[in-house]
């Protein structure tokens, strides 16, 4: 572990670890509906913000597990670290955040997450640090914007104030494209009754390799 033992985790303020994501991480953009919020110090100097909260399509991700009640899962919605942290800081600062739930809201029994390997990565970090695969599609909600800008798709249809001129469907129609790529799903048990529940295979991670998926720091890999 190294210097990474002796990174520190605890809650920051919304509206702290919104300007931190949006400084770090690679899109730019934050969770709107995160609800608790991390900071990530090394030396008293703050490194990254982790960003918890609810699922965009709460309900059928609650059918992942069976008996989840609606308040029962919270999804990874952000993490954004610095590069200058020390190796293996992702698999350290995710290990305290999900310690600190377990504690705190021992009504959480699991922790879902998206590895976008479309414009970043294929999970490792999950894999890492215990989550199991439970998915790999085609990621077709990735926009490339004409001014070369990303966004998903939902966040068009939503409405933002750059893009308001029309939804996803309008703007495929004027332009823009859906980037090719993957999107991964991991979920990490705090309860490991609820691994017992789960209504969907765990997939072994030889099958990112298989299906083309694999993908580090931005870049396809075979």
């Amino acid at each position: 572990m190294g210097k990474a033992k002796n990174i520190i985790v605890k809650p920051i303020t919304s509206n702290s670890a919104r300007r931190i994501v949006k400084q770090l991480h690679y899109s730019g953009k934050v969770c709107a509906n995160s609800q608790l919020h991390f900071g990530v110090f090394l030396d008293g100097k703050c490194g990254g913000a982790l960003q918890f909260g609810p699922s965009m399509d709460k309900r059928k991700v609650q059918g992942l597990v069976e008996g989840t009640k609606f308040n029962g899962f919270l999804e990874l919605n952000r993490m954004a670290l610095a590069d200058w942290l020390p190796q293996n800081s992702e698999s350290r600062v995710i290990s305290v955040c999900l310690r600190l739930i377990r504690k705190k809201y021992p009504h959480i029994e699991w922790v879902v997450s998206y590895s976008d390997a479309t414009q970043c990565g294929d999970g490792a970090i999950y894999r890492a640090s215990g989550f199991v695969l439970t998915s790999i599609k085609e990621n077709k909600t990735i926009m490339l914007m004409p001014d070369g800008s990303t966004i998903a798709d939902i966040t068009l249809n939503v409405g933002t104030e750059k893009w308001s001129k029309g939804n996803a469907t309008y703007w495929r129609q004027n332009g823009a494209t859906n980037l090719p790529g993957f999107q991964l799903r991991y979920i990490y048990f705090l309860n490991p009754d609820a691994k017992n529940r789960l209504t969907v295979p765990i997939l072994p991670f030889s099958e990112i390799k298989r299906r083309g998926a694999s993908m580090y720091l931005g870049k396809t890999s075979v």
